[in-house]
């Protein structure tokens, strides 16, 4: 659970979203989750015909597509701070309930579960790719609140393309289980629009931005990708270095563990070198068709290396096996 309320939503008590009268289960869903057709939105999948899963919406072209869908409702379960102006220009209410790959707490479980089985319309459930949390979030919280049946819990997470790296996520999908409603019509919870999350999370987040610009660089064989000129190579190469940095300076990570630090003092030295290479090759002024050096791969290949076994020792490990 990510704690700490930067801002607070409605108090739900008197007005309790989980005493709406809705339609029953089976005259609300269709046979199984589908993808939908959404070209602003990431990924975005149908689970239940009020409640979609997908990706950030960025900028005005995404929330404009969420409100012709006929969404009024969009949860973040991501650690970013979602971007609740531009969502209530469309009409959009934010709600801010974030949880980790290592699975979804059960509290948040029920707190998302009150979530979809209360609020009127249609409701868009995200997380950054809308590839990994997100549909476990919208399975769990579907299950849980009656809106599906069990049995297609884990559909969903194969349907978006959920690695199976994330093991915890998986294991919320298959151990959910629908809650009474006397549970969910009693729970009190604060839909908050923002909350503040752990400095390392908030950290992990902007550093994950990072290597997404990269990916789309190595794309564009290691130059300015034509539909993102601002994004300059070596330029990125520093911010990724920056983040090992600060991170390695901060105090939750000097609690952690050697193995841990030297995974990110590893990663930060790569992150310097692909930034040196970038800019020596750079120098001497390349053919629009020229290949990168070797050097820039091999750097780049580490940083993505040390990222995903450091996620599969540390970050994916199920909330049960903690």
């Amino acid at each position: 659970m990510l704690p700490g309320c930067s801002q607070r939503g409605d108090q739900v008590g008197s007005n309790d979203p989980g005493r709406t009268a809705i339609a029953s289960p089976d005259a609300q869903r269709k046979a199984s989750p589908r993808r939908i057709d959404a070209p602003h939105l990431p990924n975005p999948i149908q689970v239940h015909p009020k409640v979609i899963s997908g990706g950030l919406p960025d900028g005005e072209k995404a929330f404009e597509a969420l409100q012709s869908l006929g969404v009024t409702t969009v949860i973040s379960v991501d650690g970013m701070k979602p971007d609740v102006e531009t969502a209530k220009k469309y009409g959009l209410r934010y709600i801010h309930l974030p949880h980790g790959y290592d699975g979804i707490p059960d509290e948040r479980v029920k707190e998302l579960a009150k979530a979809v089985r209360g609020f009127e319309g249609k409701i868009y459930i995200h997380c950054h790719h809308g590839k990994h949390r997100s549909p476990a979030a919208a399975s769990v919280a579907c299950v849980a609140a009656g809106l599906i049946p069990k049995s297609e819990s884990l559909a969903i997470l194969q349907l978006a393309g959920t690695s199976h790296h994330y093991r915890g996520l998986y294991e919320s999908a298959r151990v959910v289980t629908p809650l009474e409603s006397a549970l969910l019509d009693e729970l009190s919870v604060d839909f908050p629009e923002s909350v503040e999350v752990p400095p390392m999370a908030e950290a992990m987040v902007a550093m994950g931005h990072t290597h997404h610009h990269l990916k789309l660089i190595a794309e564009a064989g290691w130059r300015s990708p034509a539909d993102h000129p601002d994004l300059s190579p070596a330029h990125q190469a520093l911010l990724m270095r920056e983040h090992f940095t600060e991170l390695l300076r901060s105090e939750d990570v000097l609690k952690e563990s050697d193995l841990f630090r030297q995974s990110l003092r590893e990663s930060e030295q790569a992150a310097e070198a692909l930034e040196d290479a970038l800019r020596g090759w750079a120098a001497t002024s390349p053919a629009a068709d020229a290949p990168p050096p070797e050097a820039v791969r091999r750097h780049a290949a580490a940083i993505s290396a040390n990222c995903k076994a450091c996620h599969r020792q540390f970050r994916d490990v199920p909330l049960s096996e903690k």
